[in-house]
């Protein structure tokens, strides 16, 4: 099954004469090892009788045909098909189409340009996605988002000094599905705004709550890039603050560093706008590789997390990674937050290392607010 997926969108009438165009590209790659279909509307089908390692051949043969543009009514079109494959066995016709569209269905899930095999695993995978993508648009209208809480501890007494919110979308018919699930299907659906103008609002009211008769401590609230680069985030996350009485200071805005590369400049821009107002910023998922640490000078920052893969890694078995890290930081004017802290071990060492504060199974789990609360009934003295 191939799907074309032209990069610009051309009129109908331009989209049938490529359409055409393709059939014949096809066809003329597939020779005597095949029979293309125009299935009108959907993209092609090949049906061949060779072999598994041929039938991929042929599908490499034809995405590179296919790849190429398009001269169409005066203007150069491209596109970037996704090919999908399954084997014929005995299976009914209308089985091996879905199993193939499946197959491409995950190809243009993976950026397109590329061949995929049909398996079963494959399908539940694509079937799950279809639920999400299906279930996800009106969850916030639903009210099926939750936030559990995460404390950050002081490494120095174990007392706690904020919490980290953490999304969960509690589906009935899904069960509990975690950011890592979610979020890149409400990207695709375009849908992270609306998601996180949510986490903002609920996070910022829950801190209000618990500030009240002086305890002091911060939420830290994960924000993608897309979120951050709108234009409007600096402003709307004021406004949240302000709504709720919540200092600046109280709020941390945090950042995965393997995503701030592509759009550095604007992230750049945002993040100074947050401090600007006394909200702190953090960078999260750090890993201390060459462009990591070159970069880490140019973003306004003021918490760098990092995680056991940093801890644990270094050349030098006398001077860990993580002690570099914690050096850099600290000419940099940060804090180093260590997180997925899951032993004794790994606490102490993250303590020994210089960072100052930490969060992991072994400090604390995330937990409802009820619990966390109760949880910082044990620290009548919080501060931040």
């Amino acid at each position: 099954m191939v799907d074309l997926h032209l990069t610009e969108l051309p009129g109908r009438l331009v989209r049938d004469d490529v359409a055409a165009e393709a059939v014949r590209r096809a066809r003329a790659v597939a020779a005597d090892d095949g029979e293309v279909f125009d299935l009108t509307g959907t993209g092609l089908a090949v049906v061949s009788g060779s072999g598994a390692v041929l039938a991929y051949a042929l599908g490499t043969r034809l995405l590179t045909a296919l790849s190429r543009p398009y001269e169409v009514a005066g203007a150069v079109l491209r596109s970037r098909p996704s090919i999908g494959l399954t084997e014929l066995g005995s299976g009914q016709p209308e089985d091996l189409f879905r199993q193939a569209d499946l197959a491409r269905r995950r190809a243009a899930q993976l950026g397109r340009d590329r061949v995929e095999w049909y398996d079963a695993y494959l399908e539940e995978q694509l079937v799950r996605r279809l639920d999400l993508e299906r279930e996800l648009p009106g969850a916030v209208a639903r009210g099926e988002l939750d936030l559990v809480y995460q404390p950050v501890l002081s490494l120095a007494d174990r007392a706690p000094v904020g919490t980290e919110a953490l999304l969960r979308w509690r589906n009935p018919v899904l069960g509990t599905v975690f950011p890592t699930e979610l979020l890149p299907v409400a990207e695709d659906l375009d849908i992270v705004g609306e998601l996180g103008t949510w986490v903002l609002d609920r996070a910022c009211r829950q801190l209000a709550d618990w500030t009240v008769g002086g305890r002091r401590m911060w939420m830290a609230v994960n924000v993608t890039t897309r979120e951050l680069t709108s234009p409007d985030f600096v402003p709307r996350t004021a406004a949240v603050l302000e709504a709720y009485g919540v200092g600046p200071d109280q709020l941390v805005v945090e950042v995965a560093e393997p995503k701030v590369a592509a759009e550095l400049p604007t992230v750049v821009a945002r993040l100074a706008g947050l401090r600007s107002m006394g909200i702190r910023t953090a960078l999260d998922d750090f890993r201390a590789e060459h462009a990591s640490l070159a970069q880490l000078r140019r973003l306004p920052i003021d918490l760098l997390k990092v995680g056991p893969e940093v801890a644990t890694a270094g050349a030098d078995p006398h001077r860990p990674l993580l002690d570099v890290v914690v050096t850099v930081a600290e000419r940099l004017g940060l804090e180093v937050v260590a997180e997925e802290l899951e032993s004794a071990h790994q606490v102490e060492g993250a303590h020994r290392a210089g960072c100052r504060y930490g969060q992991g199974f072994e400090l604390a789990r995330p937990a409802t607010a009820e619990r966390v609360e109760a949880y910082f009934e044990e620290f009548p003295s919080t501060s931040r």
